[in-house]
Protein backbone atom coordinates (compact mmCIF):
# COMPACT_ATOMS: atom_id res chain seq x y z
CA UNK A 1 0.00 0.00 0.00
CA UNK A 2 1.55 3.18 -1.23
CA UNK A 3 2.24 6.32 1.03
CA UNK A 4 0.05 8.97 0.93
CA UNK A 5 2.87 11.23 -0.46
CA UNK A 6 5.61 10.60 -2.77
CA UNK A 7 9.06 12.34 -3.00
CA UNK A 8 6.83 15.99 -3.74
CA UNK A 9 3.34 17.15 -2.11
CA UNK A 10 3.06 19.95 -4.91
CA UNK A 11 0.97 17.49 -7.13
CA UNK A 12 -2.21 18.01 -5.69
CA UNK A 13 -3.32 20.84 -8.25
CA UNK A 14 -2.63 18.26 -11.12
CA UNK A 15 -3.48 15.13 -9.78
CA UNK A 16 -5.33 12.88 -12.28
CA UNK A 17 -7.52 10.22 -10.97
CA UNK A 18 -6.55 6.86 -12.14
CA UNK A 19 -9.13 4.42 -13.93
CA UNK A 20 -10.08 3.01 -10.91
CA UNK A 21 -10.47 6.43 -9.37
CA UNK A 22 -12.83 7.38 -12.18
CA UNK A 23 -14.83 4.66 -12.04
CA UNK A 24 -15.64 4.96 -8.10
CA UNK A 25 -16.30 8.54 -8.98
CA UNK A 26 -18.51 8.27 -12.06
CA UNK A 27 -20.50 5.44 -9.70
CA UNK A 28 -20.80 7.47 -6.25
CA UNK A 29 -20.02 10.95 -7.00
CA UNK A 30 -21.50 11.53 -10.98
CA UNK A 31 -18.25 12.79 -11.61
CA UNK A 32 -16.92 12.62 -15.52
CA UNK A 33 -14.08 14.79 -17.22
CA UNK A 34 -17.42 16.39 -18.90
CA UNK A 35 -19.30 16.93 -15.79
CA UNK A 36 -16.07 17.83 -14.15
CA UNK A 37 -14.79 20.81 -16.14
CA UNK A 38 -18.43 22.13 -17.11
CA UNK A 39 -19.17 22.21 -12.93
CA UNK A 40 -15.73 23.87 -11.99
CA UNK A 41 -16.92 26.57 -14.61
CA UNK A 42 -20.46 27.05 -13.46
CA UNK A 43 -19.13 27.07 -9.45
CA UNK A 44 -16.41 30.10 -10.62
CA UNK A 45 -18.71 31.52 -12.82
CA UNK A 46 -21.21 32.02 -9.00
CA UNK A 47 -18.26 33.09 -7.32
CA UNK A 48 -17.32 35.65 -9.39
CA UNK A 49 -20.65 37.31 -9.69
CA UNK A 50 -21.50 36.83 -6.34
CA UNK A 51 -22.17 40.25 -5.12
CA UNK A 52 -21.07 38.62 -0.91
CA UNK A 53 -18.16 36.48 -1.75
CA UNK A 54 -14.84 38.18 -2.93
CA UNK A 55 -12.83 35.54 -4.63
CA UNK A 56 -9.24 35.48 -5.99
CA UNK A 57 -9.56 32.59 -8.76
CA UNK A 58 -6.11 30.68 -8.75
CA UNK A 59 -3.08 32.49 -8.15
CA UNK A 60 -3.50 35.36 -10.66
CA UNK A 61 -7.26 36.22 -10.99
CA UNK A 62 -8.37 38.78 -8.63
CA UNK A 63 -11.89 39.91 -8.53
CA UNK A 64 -12.91 43.51 -7.18
CA UNK A 65 -15.66 43.87 -4.93
CA UNK A 66 -16.05 47.37 -3.15
CA UNK A 67 -18.85 45.54 -0.49
CA UNK A 68 -15.54 43.67 0.83
CA UNK A 69 -11.99 44.40 1.99
CA UNK A 70 -10.88 40.77 2.25
CA UNK A 71 -10.28 37.69 -0.45
CA UNK A 72 -10.69 34.22 -0.82
CA UNK A 73 -8.50 32.28 -2.74
CA UNK A 74 -10.39 29.61 -4.31
CA UNK A 75 -8.44 27.70 -7.45
CA UNK A 76 -9.82 24.28 -8.86
CA UNK A 77 -9.12 21.66 -6.87
CA UNK A 78 -10.90 23.90 -3.37
CA UNK A 79 -13.74 23.59 -5.63
CA UNK A 80 -13.66 20.05 -6.92
CA UNK A 81 -13.43 18.80 -3.32
CA UNK A 82 -17.10 20.83 -2.56
CA UNK A 83 -18.48 19.05 -5.97
CA UNK A 84 -16.96 15.80 -4.60
CA UNK A 85 -18.57 16.13 -1.05
CA UNK A 86 -22.38 17.44 -3.21
CA UNK A 87 -21.78 14.71 -6.02
CA UNK A 88 -21.96 17.42 -8.34
CA UNK A 89 -25.60 18.74 -7.28
CA UNK A 90 -24.69 22.44 -8.25
CA UNK A 91 -27.27 24.19 -5.76
CA UNK A 92 -25.76 21.83 -2.52
CA UNK A 93 -22.40 22.86 -3.70
CA UNK A 94 -23.27 26.61 -3.74
CA UNK A 95 -25.06 25.95 0.02
CA UNK A 96 -22.39 24.05 1.25
CA UNK A 97 -19.36 26.77 -0.25
CA UNK A 98 -21.67 29.91 1.28
CA UNK A 99 -21.91 28.02 4.82
CA UNK A 100 -18.06 27.03 4.76
CA UNK A 101 -17.73 30.90 4.70
CA UNK A 102 -20.05 32.01 6.44
CA UNK A 103 -18.47 29.71 9.19
CA UNK A 104 -14.71 31.17 8.59
CA UNK A 105 -16.82 35.19 8.88
CA UNK A 106 -18.95 33.57 12.11
CA UNK A 107 -15.62 32.01 13.75
CA UNK A 108 -12.32 33.89 12.37
CA UNK A 109 -10.95 32.39 15.77
CA UNK A 110 -10.67 28.61 14.43
CA UNK A 111 -9.63 29.66 10.79
CA UNK A 112 -7.37 32.87 11.02
CA UNK A 113 -4.00 33.04 12.46
CA UNK A 114 -2.85 29.88 10.94
CA UNK A 115 0.54 29.91 11.19
CA UNK A 116 1.98 27.30 13.55
CA UNK A 117 5.23 29.33 14.29
CA UNK A 118 3.27 32.41 15.71
CA UNK A 119 4.20 33.69 18.92
CA UNK A 120 0.86 32.42 20.55
CA UNK A 121 1.89 28.65 19.62
CA UNK A 122 5.65 29.23 20.46
CA UNK A 123 4.46 30.12 24.01
CA UNK A 124 3.46 26.50 24.06
CA UNK A 125 6.90 25.12 23.42
CA UNK A 126 8.56 27.79 26.21
CA UNK A 127 5.69 25.98 28.90
CA UNK A 128 7.47 22.84 28.00
CA UNK A 129 4.81 21.38 26.13
CA UNK A 130 5.97 19.93 22.73
CA UNK A 131 3.07 21.70 20.55
CA UNK A 132 4.01 19.82 17.14
CA UNK A 133 4.68 15.95 19.01
CA UNK A 134 2.07 16.31 21.77
CA UNK A 135 -0.58 18.36 20.88
CA UNK A 136 -0.42 18.76 16.93
CA UNK A 137 0.26 15.47 15.64
CA UNK A 138 -0.65 12.97 18.32
CA UNK A 139 -3.97 15.25 18.98
CA UNK A 140 -5.27 15.11 15.18
CA UNK A 141 -2.68 12.17 13.41
CA UNK A 142 -2.95 11.68 9.66
CA UNK A 143 -2.34 7.85 8.94
CA UNK A 144 0.64 7.91 6.32
CA UNK A 145 -1.45 5.37 4.26
CA UNK A 146 -5.40 5.24 3.05
CA UNK A 147 -7.40 2.19 4.31
CA UNK A 148 -8.45 -0.61 1.95
CA UNK A 149 -11.33 1.37 0.81
CA UNK A 150 -8.73 4.29 -0.29
CA UNK A 151 -10.27 6.40 2.44
CA UNK A 152 -7.91 8.59 4.70
CA UNK A 153 -7.73 7.63 8.44
CA UNK A 154 -7.26 10.28 11.37
CA UNK A 155 -6.36 9.08 14.64
CA UNK A 156 -7.64 12.11 16.80
CA UNK A 157 -6.70 12.11 21.07
CA UNK A 158 -9.11 14.22 22.27
CA UNK A 159 -8.28 14.47 25.73
CA UNK A 160 -4.32 14.59 26.00
CA UNK A 161 -4.14 18.45 25.78
CA UNK A 162 -4.23 20.51 28.66
CA UNK A 163 -7.70 22.43 28.83
CA UNK A 164 -6.49 25.08 31.27
CA UNK A 165 -4.00 26.06 28.57
CA UNK A 166 -4.87 25.01 24.76
CA UNK A 167 -8.44 26.52 23.36
CA UNK A 168 -10.47 24.58 21.60
CA UNK A 169 -9.89 27.23 18.74
CA UNK A 170 -6.56 26.35 18.29
CA UNK A 171 -7.12 22.54 18.79
CA UNK A 172 -9.98 23.07 15.84
CA UNK A 173 -7.03 24.93 13.96
CA UNK A 174 -4.74 21.87 14.32
CA UNK A 175 -7.04 19.57 12.70
CA UNK A 176 -7.49 21.66 9.77
CA UNK A 177 -3.93 21.90 8.96
CA UNK A 178 -3.71 18.70 9.71
CA UNK A 179 -5.83 17.99 7.39
CA UNK A 180 -5.32 20.50 4.20
CA UNK A 181 -1.64 18.87 4.37
CA UNK A 182 -2.67 15.79 4.47
CA UNK A 183 -5.46 16.14 1.16
CA UNK A 184 -2.60 17.82 -0.54
CA UNK A 185 -1.01 14.74 -0.09
CA UNK A 186 -3.46 12.50 -0.98
CA UNK A 187 -5.83 14.59 -3.02
CA UNK A 188 -7.72 10.82 -3.75
CA UNK A 189 -9.18 11.66 -0.30
CA UNK A 190 -11.55 14.00 -1.80
CA UNK A 191 -12.75 11.02 -3.93
CA UNK A 192 -13.00 8.00 -1.09
CA UNK A 193 -13.50 10.33 2.29
CA UNK A 194 -12.38 9.95 5.71
CA UNK A 195 -11.97 8.17 8.38
CA UNK A 196 -11.99 9.72 12.00
CA UNK A 197 -10.65 7.83 15.16
CA UNK A 198 -11.27 9.89 18.35
CA UNK A 199 -9.46 8.54 21.56
CA UNK A 200 -10.80 10.06 24.69
CA UNK A 201 -9.05 8.19 27.09
CA UNK A 202 -8.94 10.04 30.92
CA UNK A 203 -10.79 12.85 30.31
CA UNK A 204 -10.99 15.53 33.00
CA UNK A 205 -13.36 17.83 34.00
CA UNK A 206 -11.91 20.84 32.16
CA UNK A 207 -12.05 18.77 29.36
CA UNK A 208 -15.67 18.28 29.52
CA UNK A 209 -16.53 21.86 30.50
CA UNK A 210 -14.53 22.87 26.78
CA UNK A 211 -17.23 20.58 25.17
CA UNK A 212 -20.24 23.32 25.87
CA UNK A 213 -23.25 22.47 23.58
CA UNK A 214 -22.09 25.38 21.28
CA UNK A 215 -18.89 24.14 20.44
CA UNK A 216 -20.34 20.54 19.72
CA UNK A 217 -22.51 22.56 17.63
CA UNK A 218 -20.00 24.10 15.35
CA UNK A 219 -17.88 20.76 15.24
CA UNK A 220 -21.03 18.97 13.62
CA UNK A 221 -21.75 22.12 11.43
CA UNK A 222 -18.17 22.38 9.99
CA UNK A 223 -17.94 18.89 9.48
CA UNK A 224 -21.45 17.98 7.96
CA UNK A 225 -22.19 21.15 6.16
CA UNK A 226 -19.27 23.17 5.41
CA UNK A 227 -15.77 22.02 5.29
CA UNK A 228 -15.13 20.19 1.83
CA UNK A 229 -14.72 16.51 3.42
CA UNK A 230 -16.72 13.56 3.17
CA UNK A 231 -16.76 12.26 6.71
CA UNK A 232 -17.31 8.45 6.13
CA UNK A 233 -16.92 7.24 9.43
CA UNK A 234 -16.26 8.79 13.15
CA UNK A 235 -15.31 6.34 16.11
CA UNK A 236 -15.24 7.81 18.91
CA UNK A 237 -13.17 4.68 21.64
CA UNK A 238 -12.01 4.28 25.02
CA UNK A 239 -14.80 6.14 26.43
CA UNK A 240 -15.54 6.04 30.11
CA UNK A 241 -19.47 5.92 30.86
CA UNK A 242 -19.94 9.58 32.01
CA UNK A 243 -18.60 10.57 28.83
CA UNK A 244 -22.29 9.24 27.02
CA UNK A 245 -23.64 12.74 28.04
CA UNK A 246 -20.99 14.82 25.78
CA UNK A 247 -22.02 11.72 23.06
CA UNK A 248 -25.86 12.70 23.51
CA UNK A 249 -25.06 16.27 22.55
CA UNK A 250 -22.79 15.84 19.85
CA UNK A 251 -25.35 13.43 18.00
CA UNK A 252 -28.36 15.91 18.70
CA UNK A 253 -26.61 18.14 15.67
CA UNK A 254 -26.09 15.37 13.25
CA UNK A 255 -28.49 13.97 10.73
CA UNK A 256 -29.90 10.50 10.77
CA UNK A 257 -26.78 9.95 7.90
CA UNK A 258 -24.22 10.98 9.90
CA UNK A 259 -25.37 9.03 13.04
CA UNK A 260 -25.38 6.01 11.22
CA UNK A 261 -22.02 6.37 10.70
CA UNK A 262 -21.19 7.49 13.94
CA UNK A 263 -19.72 4.91 16.49
CA UNK A 264 -18.84 4.73 20.32
CA UNK A 265 -16.60 1.97 22.22
CA UNK A 266 -15.91 1.64 25.93
CA UNK A 267 -12.43 0.64 26.82
CA UNK A 268 -13.63 -2.81 27.05
CA UNK A 269 -14.91 -3.05 23.21
CA UNK A 270 -12.51 -1.04 21.63
CA UNK A 271 -11.08 -3.90 19.75
CA UNK A 272 -13.82 -3.53 17.22
CA UNK A 273 -13.02 0.13 16.62
CA UNK A 274 -10.33 -1.02 14.29
CA UNK A 275 -11.42 -3.84 12.86
CA UNK A 276 -12.15 -2.67 9.77
CA UNK A 277 -8.70 -0.75 8.98
CA UNK A 278 -5.22 -2.68 8.03
CA UNK A 279 -2.63 -3.17 10.47
CA UNK A 280 0.11 -1.85 8.26
CA UNK A 281 -1.35 1.28 8.23
CA UNK A 282 -2.13 1.76 12.20
CA UNK A 283 0.94 2.82 14.33
CA UNK A 284 2.19 0.49 17.12
CA UNK A 285 0.35 1.89 19.72
CA UNK A 286 -2.80 1.30 18.06
CA UNK A 287 -1.85 -2.44 16.99
CA UNK A 288 -0.52 -1.49 13.84
CA UNK A 289 3.03 -1.74 12.36
CA UNK A 290 3.71 1.47 10.45
CA UNK A 291 6.03 2.80 12.93
CA UNK A 292 5.35 4.66 16.12
CA UNK A 293 3.45 7.75 17.11
CA UNK A 294 6.65 9.55 17.63
CA UNK A 295 8.00 7.94 14.02
CA UNK A 296 4.52 10.22 12.37
CA UNK A 297 5.08 12.88 14.04
CA UNK A 298 8.35 13.70 12.66
CA UNK A 299 6.82 12.78 8.91
CA UNK A 300 4.17 15.21 9.68
CA UNK A 301 5.82 17.60 11.06
CA UNK A 302 8.31 17.58 8.29
CA UNK A 303 5.16 18.44 5.94
CA UNK A 304 3.62 20.86 7.29
CA UNK A 305 7.06 22.84 7.95
CA UNK A 306 7.02 22.60 4.12
CA UNK A 307 3.98 23.69 3.65
CA UNK A 308 3.87 26.84 5.86
CA UNK A 309 3.92 29.47 3.37
CA UNK A 310 1.15 27.25 0.81
CA UNK A 311 -0.79 27.17 4.36
CA UNK A 312 -0.33 31.11 5.09
CA UNK A 313 -2.22 31.52 2.11
CA UNK A 314 -4.77 29.39 2.20
CA UNK A 315 -6.01 30.14 5.62
CA UNK A 316 -5.47 33.59 6.90
CA UNK A 317 -7.74 35.67 4.85
CA UNK A 318 -10.42 37.74 7.10
CA UNK A 319 -13.97 36.97 6.24
CA UNK A 320 -17.33 38.92 6.78
CA UNK A 321 -20.06 37.52 4.68
CA UNK A 322 -22.66 39.56 4.43
CA UNK A 323 -26.68 38.93 5.85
Amino acid sequence: MASLCGDSVECYAQHKLTNEEKRYAAAHLNETDETKENAIKEIKCWLEQSDNLHVRIGKSHRIFNLSFFFSLYVDDFFILRFLRVCKFNLEKTKIRIRNYYKQRSDLPEWYTNIDPFRPELQELLDLGVKFFVYIYYSYYLPLRKPDNQGRLVFIVHGTRHDPRIHKISDIYKVGIIATEVAVKCYPAASVYGYTIFIDVSNPSLQHIAQLRPYVLMNFVHAWQNCYPARVQLINIFNAPVFFDVVVKIFKSFMTEKLKSRFHVYSHRTMQNCFKDIPANILPIEYGGTDGTIKELTEYWKKLIEENRDWLMNEGNDEIIISK
